[in-house]
Protein backbone atom coordinates (compact mmCIF):
# COMPACT_ATOMS: atom_id res chain seq x y z
CA UNK A 1 0.00 0.00 0.00
CA UNK A 2 3.27 2.41 0.41
CA UNK A 3 4.54 1.64 -2.94
CA UNK A 4 3.68 5.10 -4.73
CA UNK A 5 4.93 6.90 -1.63
CA UNK A 6 8.57 6.20 -2.61
CA UNK A 7 7.89 6.12 -6.49
CA UNK A 8 9.91 9.82 -6.79
CA UNK A 9 12.80 9.11 -4.57
CA UNK A 10 13.62 13.22 -5.04
CA UNK A 11 10.40 13.88 -4.21
CA UNK A 12 11.40 11.53 -1.17
CA UNK A 13 14.75 13.16 -0.32
CA UNK A 14 13.32 16.53 -0.21
CA UNK A 15 10.57 15.75 1.92
CA UNK A 16 13.01 14.15 4.36
CA UNK A 17 16.13 15.73 4.21
CA UNK A 18 17.72 13.72 7.31
CA UNK A 19 19.86 15.31 9.77
CA UNK A 20 23.06 14.40 11.40
CA UNK A 21 22.50 12.74 14.47
CA UNK A 22 21.15 9.12 13.12
CA UNK A 23 23.96 9.29 10.71
CA UNK A 24 26.56 10.05 13.32
CA UNK A 25 24.78 6.91 15.12
CA UNK A 26 24.75 4.41 12.28
CA UNK A 27 28.51 5.24 11.23
CA UNK A 28 30.03 4.86 14.68
CA UNK A 29 28.03 1.48 14.77
CA UNK A 30 29.59 0.74 11.66
CA UNK A 31 33.30 1.62 13.07
CA UNK A 32 32.80 -0.31 16.37
CA UNK A 33 31.91 -3.47 14.30
CA UNK A 34 34.26 -3.20 12.11
CA UNK A 35 34.27 -5.59 8.59
CA UNK A 36 30.85 -5.64 6.55
CA UNK A 37 27.60 -3.79 6.40
CA UNK A 38 24.20 -4.73 5.32
CA UNK A 39 21.38 -1.87 5.48
CA UNK A 40 18.28 -3.38 4.70
CA UNK A 41 15.12 -1.05 3.28
CA UNK A 42 18.35 1.01 2.16
CA UNK A 43 16.26 3.90 0.80
CA UNK A 44 18.22 6.32 -1.47
CA UNK A 45 21.48 5.62 0.32
CA UNK A 46 21.50 8.14 2.78
CA UNK A 47 23.35 6.38 5.73
CA UNK A 48 24.85 3.37 3.53
CA UNK A 49 26.84 6.07 1.10
CA UNK A 50 28.67 7.75 4.16
CA UNK A 51 29.25 4.04 5.71
CA UNK A 52 30.10 2.63 2.59
CA UNK A 53 32.89 5.93 2.06
CA UNK A 54 34.18 5.42 5.05
CA UNK A 55 35.69 1.97 3.82
CA UNK A 56 32.92 -0.75 5.10
CA UNK A 57 32.31 -2.73 2.45
CA UNK A 58 28.57 -2.11 2.11
CA UNK A 59 25.22 -3.92 0.32
CA UNK A 60 22.09 -2.50 0.59
CA UNK A 61 18.75 -4.08 -0.34
CA UNK A 62 15.64 -2.16 -1.01
CA UNK A 63 12.78 -2.68 -2.33
CA UNK A 64 11.57 0.02 -4.44
CA UNK A 65 13.49 0.29 -7.91
CA UNK A 66 12.79 3.72 -8.08
CA UNK A 67 14.92 4.12 -4.56
CA UNK A 68 17.76 2.10 -5.37
CA UNK A 69 18.26 3.80 -8.57
CA UNK A 70 18.56 7.10 -7.20
CA UNK A 71 21.23 5.32 -4.65
CA UNK A 72 22.94 3.60 -7.18
CA UNK A 73 22.96 7.22 -8.69
CA UNK A 74 24.19 8.90 -5.90
CA UNK A 75 26.97 6.50 -4.99
CA UNK A 76 28.32 6.53 -8.32
CA UNK A 77 28.20 10.54 -8.57
CA UNK A 78 30.69 10.58 -5.62
CA UNK A 79 32.62 7.69 -6.44
CA UNK A 80 31.79 5.53 -3.69
CA UNK A 81 31.07 1.83 -4.14
CA UNK A 82 28.26 0.03 -2.66
CA UNK A 83 26.41 -3.42 -3.93
CA UNK A 84 22.79 -2.32 -4.17
CA UNK A 85 20.49 -5.43 -4.50
CA UNK A 86 16.48 -5.21 -5.01
CA UNK A 87 14.69 -7.31 -2.50
CA UNK A 88 12.85 -8.32 0.46
CA UNK A 89 14.06 -7.66 3.99
CA UNK A 90 11.16 -10.76 4.72
CA UNK A 91 13.23 -12.71 3.25
CA UNK A 92 16.33 -12.92 1.28
CA UNK A 93 19.56 -15.08 1.03
CA UNK A 94 22.56 -13.21 -0.17
CA UNK A 95 24.68 -16.73 0.64
CA UNK A 96 27.38 -14.52 2.90
CA UNK A 97 27.29 -12.97 6.30
CA UNK A 98 27.68 -9.00 7.33
CA UNK A 99 29.46 -8.10 11.04
CA UNK A 100 26.78 -5.30 11.22
CA UNK A 101 22.86 -5.39 9.40
CA UNK A 102 20.99 -2.24 10.24
CA UNK A 103 17.53 -1.05 9.52
CA UNK A 104 17.09 2.37 9.28
CA UNK A 105 14.41 5.46 9.55
CA UNK A 106 11.38 3.12 10.79
CA UNK A 107 11.66 1.16 7.87
CA UNK A 108 11.22 -2.25 9.78
CA UNK A 109 7.55 -0.20 10.60
CA UNK A 110 6.26 -1.13 7.07
CA UNK A 111 6.45 -4.72 8.19
CA UNK A 112 2.97 -4.93 9.30
CA UNK A 113 1.94 -9.09 10.02
CA UNK A 114 3.91 -10.21 13.15
CA UNK A 115 4.80 -13.18 11.01
CA UNK A 116 6.68 -10.72 8.42
CA UNK A 117 9.00 -9.26 11.64
CA UNK A 118 9.97 -12.58 12.77
CA UNK A 119 10.76 -13.57 9.10
CA UNK A 120 12.91 -10.50 9.08
CA UNK A 121 14.40 -10.97 12.18
CA UNK A 122 15.31 -14.69 11.28
CA UNK A 123 16.74 -13.29 8.09
CA UNK A 124 18.48 -11.29 9.18
CA UNK A 125 20.08 -13.93 11.34
CA UNK A 126 20.85 -16.31 9.03
CA UNK A 127 23.05 -13.48 7.47
CA UNK A 128 24.89 -12.67 10.86
CA UNK A 129 28.68 -12.98 11.28
CA UNK A 130 29.78 -14.72 14.12
CA UNK A 131 29.91 -11.31 16.72
CA UNK A 132 27.75 -10.08 14.22
CA UNK A 133 25.04 -7.29 15.24
CA UNK A 134 21.51 -6.18 13.99
CA UNK A 135 21.13 -2.30 14.69
CA UNK A 136 17.63 -0.79 14.27
CA UNK A 137 15.78 2.21 15.31
CA UNK A 138 11.91 2.58 15.33
CA UNK A 139 9.62 5.28 16.67
CA UNK A 140 8.18 4.53 20.36
CA UNK A 141 4.48 4.79 20.10
CA UNK A 142 2.27 7.21 21.51
CA UNK A 143 -1.03 6.83 22.40
CA UNK A 144 -1.83 10.24 22.31
CA UNK A 145 -0.72 11.03 18.82
CA UNK A 146 -2.32 7.85 17.66
CA UNK A 147 -5.48 8.94 19.10
CA UNK A 148 -5.33 12.10 16.92
CA UNK A 149 -5.60 10.01 13.51
CA UNK A 150 -9.37 10.97 12.79
CA UNK A 151 -9.23 10.65 9.43
CA UNK A 152 -9.15 14.71 9.24
CA UNK A 153 -6.66 15.96 6.99
CA UNK A 154 -4.30 18.44 7.87
CA UNK A 155 -1.20 20.39 6.49
CA UNK A 156 1.80 19.76 7.99
CA UNK A 157 3.95 22.86 8.31
CA UNK A 158 6.77 21.45 9.45
CA UNK A 159 6.97 19.21 6.39
CA UNK A 160 7.42 21.84 3.97
CA UNK A 161 9.72 22.28 1.56
CA UNK A 162 11.56 23.72 -1.61
CA UNK A 163 11.26 21.93 -4.46
CA UNK A 164 13.48 23.07 -7.44
CA UNK A 165 10.97 22.81 -9.92
CA UNK A 166 7.99 23.36 -8.51
CA UNK A 167 8.77 25.94 -5.98
CA UNK A 168 7.41 25.61 -2.36
CA UNK A 169 5.63 22.30 -1.49
CA UNK A 170 3.32 21.93 0.80
CA UNK A 171 1.87 18.65 2.55
CA UNK A 172 -1.07 17.40 4.26
CA UNK A 173 -2.04 14.27 5.93
CA UNK A 174 -4.77 12.29 6.51
CA UNK A 175 -4.49 9.00 8.76
CA UNK A 176 -6.65 6.41 11.01
CA UNK A 177 -5.44 4.46 13.37
CA UNK A 178 -6.39 0.47 13.24
CA UNK A 179 -6.02 -0.60 16.84
CA UNK A 180 -6.59 -3.77 16.26
CA UNK A 181 -3.78 -4.37 13.30
CA UNK A 182 -1.70 -1.60 14.99
CA UNK A 183 -1.41 0.11 11.69
CA UNK A 184 -1.62 3.62 10.79
CA UNK A 185 -3.00 4.17 7.60
CA UNK A 186 -2.02 8.05 5.81
CA UNK A 187 -2.99 9.33 2.95
CA UNK A 188 -0.25 12.08 1.71
CA UNK A 189 -1.29 15.00 -0.03
CA UNK A 190 1.65 17.20 -1.89
CA UNK A 191 0.67 20.69 -3.38
CA UNK A 192 1.77 24.24 -4.79
CA UNK A 193 -0.35 27.18 -5.13
CA UNK A 194 0.04 26.41 -8.73
CA UNK A 195 -0.84 22.35 -8.69
CA UNK A 196 -2.76 21.00 -5.68
CA UNK A 197 -2.63 17.26 -5.15
CA UNK A 198 0.11 17.19 -7.83
CA UNK A 199 1.20 13.93 -5.91
CA UNK A 200 -1.38 11.67 -3.33
CA UNK A 201 0.07 8.80 -2.01
CA UNK A 202 -0.89 6.25 0.52
CA UNK A 203 1.72 5.23 3.48
CA UNK A 204 1.30 2.71 5.59
CA UNK A 205 2.97 2.20 9.37
CA UNK A 206 3.05 -0.76 11.89
CA UNK A 207 3.52 0.75 15.80
CA UNK A 208 5.80 -1.73 17.25
CA UNK A 209 5.42 -1.25 21.37
CA UNK A 210 8.06 -1.88 23.51
CA UNK A 211 6.74 -5.27 25.31
CA UNK A 212 6.10 -6.94 21.77
CA UNK A 213 9.76 -5.82 20.63
CA UNK A 214 12.31 -8.64 22.49
CA UNK A 215 9.58 -11.52 21.88
CA UNK A 216 9.43 -10.45 18.22
CA UNK A 217 13.15 -10.82 18.40
CA UNK A 218 13.57 -13.55 20.75
CA UNK A 219 11.23 -15.56 17.82
CA UNK A 220 13.83 -14.65 14.72
CA UNK A 221 16.64 -16.07 17.06
CA UNK A 222 17.92 -12.93 18.48
CA UNK A 223 18.08 -11.04 21.53
CA UNK A 224 18.72 -7.65 22.99
CA UNK A 225 21.75 -6.38 24.33
CA UNK A 226 21.15 -2.81 24.17
CA UNK A 227 18.45 -0.44 24.09
CA UNK A 228 18.46 3.18 23.85
CA UNK A 229 15.82 6.20 23.64
CA UNK A 230 17.54 8.50 21.59
CA UNK A 231 20.77 9.06 19.35
CA UNK A 232 23.32 10.20 22.81
CA UNK A 233 22.75 6.34 23.70
CA UNK A 234 20.44 7.86 26.72
CA UNK A 235 18.32 4.92 28.57
CA UNK A 236 15.12 4.26 26.54
CA UNK A 237 12.60 5.91 29.03
CA UNK A 238 8.32 5.60 28.78
CA UNK A 239 8.53 8.95 27.44
CA UNK A 240 11.10 8.10 24.71
CA UNK A 241 10.03 9.18 21.31
CA UNK A 242 12.63 6.74 19.49
CA UNK A 243 13.49 2.60 20.42
CA UNK A 244 17.26 2.10 19.27
CA UNK A 245 17.49 -1.66 19.50
CA UNK A 246 21.27 -3.24 19.02
CA UNK A 247 20.78 -6.83 18.89
CA UNK A 248 23.49 -10.68 18.63
CA UNK A 249 22.04 -14.01 17.47
CA UNK A 250 20.29 -15.66 21.05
Amino acid sequence: MSEQFYSDAKLYDRLFPGSEQPLSFYRAEADRQGGSVLELGSGTGRKLIPIASDGHPSTGLELSPEMLAEARRKADERGVVVEWLLGDMREFDLRRTFDLVFIAANSLLHLQEADDLVECFRSVRRHLAPGGRLVFDVFNPSVRMLAEADGVRRRRDTLSFVDPDRGVVQVDVEETYDAAAQVTRGTWFFSTDAAPDFVVAPLEMRSIFPQELPLLLSLGGLRVVERFGDWSRAPFTSDAALQLYVCTPD
